[in-house]
């Protein structure tokens, strides 16, 4: 028996790319902390939520694309996950957050707030993402995050890149001014808390 079914209530999202018609959701007998008839969130079709396992998309969390979402993960609130994205095994994606590219996020990870994983990250710890702000010039968000290969990875308004490059590109832009010593401590932050080994 299928846990959930697709309404009949649709919305149609321009990603830039092409317009894609989401899907809300309804679940159709208890599983998780999900009860029978619950509203649930936006899919694109079937294969971006399992009917397996106790997966499920609330809110107004969009999954489209070619994303999937199994095993127990949850994606909820206004996340968003797209692309060739998996949310799996335990892991929550929720409040703002967006997951997409090839990105992973799977254990027992948590992905909140403003954070962006996306390229080829794999997140499977809590500590293998941190969200700071509101700081920086732009008093915006900066996601750091374990990438694929190891590296620290950083969003960062319109950088998307390794550690070592946003330093870079922070004392071109910045120089020694107070928004370089906030962008370097936030980094200093996010080399202690994501632990590479």
């Amino acid at each position: 028996m299928k846990k959930y079914e697709l309404i009949g209530e649709t919305q149609t999202l321009d990603n830039g790319f092409r317009k894609v018609v989401l899907n809300r959701i309804r679940a159709l007998k208890d599983f998780g902390n999900v009860k029978a008839g619950d509203i649930g969130g936006w899919i694109e079709c079937e294969k971006n939520l399992s009917q397996k396992g106790d997966a499920w998309v609330g809110g107004d969390a969009k999954v489209y694309g070619n994303a999937i979402v199994r095993d127990n993960a949850k994606v909820y609130d206004n996340a968003k996950v797209c692309g060739n994205a998996k949310v799996y095994d335990n892991a929550i994606v929720y409040d703002s957050a967006k997951v997409y590219d090839n990105a992973k996020v799977c254990g027992s990870a948590k992905v909140c707030g403003n954070a962006i994983v996306r390229d080829n990250a794999i997140v499977y710890m809590p500590n293998h993402v941190l969200v700071i702000g509101a700081i920086g010039s732009r008093n915006d968000f900066t996601t750091f995050y374990r990438g694929r290969d190891g590296q620290i990875m950083v969003r960062c308004g319109c950088f998307g890149g390794t550690l070592d490059t946003f330093l870079r590109v922070v004392d071109k832009t910045h120089g020694s001014n107070h928004y370089a010593d906030v962008y370097r401590a936030a980094a200093k932050v996010a080399e202690l808390q994501i632990n590479l080994k």
